[in-house]
C-alpha cells in the first residue's frame, strides 16, 4: 500500500517502512507525525481525493533534524567590480513512515 501526501508545497510518494526526506516540521525527534493532507491511496483499490482522500492519514515518526548541504550562491558583473559570494543550507526532517491508514 502507497500513499501520496502534501507537505512543505510539495507532493510525495510514500510506503510503510520508508524513511524521507522533507522540508523542516517543528516537531521533536522520536516523536510521531500524522499527515493528514492525503491526495491519493493506491494499492488494491486506488482512493483518489478531491482534493484530499477523506478519513484517510499518514503516521510517521521523526528520525533527526538536519541541514543539508552547502549550495553557494555567486552574483557577478564583469567590468562593474561587482561580486556578492552567499551560502545557504536547508533545514530537513527525516521521517520513517510507519502506518497509512483509509
Amino acid at each position: 500500500m502507497y500513499a501520496v501526501i502534501e507537505t512543505g508545497g510539495k507532493q510525495v510518494r510514500v510506503e510503510v517502512g520508508q524513511e524521507i526526506y522533507i522540508e523542516k516540521l517543528e516537531a521533536e525527534i522520536e516523536s510521531t507525525y500524522t499527515f493528514e493532507k492525503v491526495l491519493l491511496v493506491g494499492g488494491d483499490k486506488v482512493k483518489i481525493g478531491k482534493p484530499y482522500v477523506k478519513g484517510a492519514s499518514v503516521l510517521a515518526t521523526v528520525v533527526k533534524q538536519g541541514r543539508g548541504p552547502k549550495v553557494i550562491v555567486f552574483k557577478y558583473e564583469p567590468k562593474k567590480h561587482y561580486h556578492r559570494k552567499n551560502g545557504h543550507r536547508q533545514p530537513y526532517t527525516k521521517l520513517m513512515i510507519t502506518e497509512i491508514t483509509v
